[in-house]
């Protein structure tokens, strides 16, 4: 099969396909034919050598990506008969990706647990843009795990992650307060904001400033670190994405590292996100499709920045190449 992938860090520009062995599924997995797969920032760490000590012990050529939607076209032994999971289901799932194993490629293997239906009416690109970052969300909130008229700020609100934690936190009761860009201020209300802060200097203090007492916790989508701490309650929390980011500050405010990779076989809470997809109460935004042939000037737009919704890489152009 061919993936795209890289054999040493760098830019965009290092992105190629690569050819590798066909993938069968061992015990408990299915194989999907990837049709399309979610580009996020943590595939940009890959490529860039973000993760370089993580992957010291692989060999390259590194595969990036997380994200996938495809069609399943083989099983492993020991799926259950019962489970619903059949060759020729159309599927998303999140894959663990590392070293040479990654969404970036033709067929996927992963655990049976982390894959669900495709969402009804979703195209494939579309389905591939959304499980990873809803998913990220879940596992915020359920980390802060806050009693209902909690307050929760999100930075980087317009992005994935953090629209889809002020849809679930909104939905749970919590009040929701975004941090954002003036233009993103009416969908923020429509995904569930409260109240939406300009972003930019002082933001902080803007916050405490409509929120005197302070906010229940942050969840930091943005990676604003200490920048943001002032507009948290004392002994609150603040949630960050990016390991090594985790650490604890003034007046007894914990920052506490949340991982995805924890949750991507936890089959009832993706298949949740799923049905919420399907009900509308979680937006799907694609900003751009590229063919997986042209990764590198997806990866460049993406570092452009400015985007609303993820890019995804369309594999269905690379046929059945071996």
């Amino acid at each position: 099969m061919h993936a795209v992938g890289l054999n040493s860090y760098g830019g965009p520009e290092v992105l190629h396909l690569v050819a590798l062995p066909d993938p069968h599924p061992g015990p408990g997995q299915v194989r999907v034919k990837v049709r399309a797969a979610g580009i996020n920032p943590v595939d940009v760490m890959v490529r860039d050598g973000s993760l370089a000590g993580w992957f010291a012990e692989a060999q390259p050529p590194f595969v990036p990506g997380m994200d996938i939607a495809g069609t399943i076209d083989e099983l492993g032994e020991g799926i259950d008969p019962q489970s619903g999971v059949a060759v020729g289901d159309d599927v998303v799932g999140v894959v663990d990706n590392f070293g040479g194993y990654g969404g970036y490629s033709q067929y996927v293997c992963l655990p049976a647990a982390s894959v669900i239906a495709v969402p009804a009416s979703l195209t494939f690109s579309a389905a591939a843009s959304f499980l990873m970052n809803a998913l990220t969300a879940r596992n915020a909130l359920d980390t802060l795990r806050l009693p209902r008229r909690s307050t929760v700020l999100v930075t980087g609100a317009a992005d994935a992650v953090g629209a889809y934690t002020l849809a679930l936190g909104n939905d749970e009761g919590l009040r929701m307060v975004a941090i954002a860009a003036p233009q993103d201020e009416a969908f923020l209300g429509s995904a569930g904001a409260a109240d939406v802060i300009v972003r930019g200097e002082n933001v902080a203090a803007r916050v405490r400033h409509a929120y005197p007492t302070g906010v229940n916790a942050v969840v930091d989508a943005a990676g604003l670190g200490k920048q943001i701490v002032s507009a948290i309650l004392d002994n609150g929390t603040v949630i960050t994405l990016r390991r090594g980011t985790d650490d604890s500050f003034e007046r007894g405010i914990k920052g506490v590292f949340v991982n995805v990779r924890e949750r991507i076989t936890d089959h009832v809470a993706m298949a949740r996100l799923g049905q919420q997809v399907t009900s509308g109460l979680l937006a799907v935004r694609v900003a751009a499709v590229f063919p997986a042939t042209e990764a590198v000037a997806a990866h460049r737009r993406l570092n452009e920045g400015g985007l609303r919704g993820r890019i995804v890489l369309d594999f269905d152009g690379l046929g059945d190449r071996r």
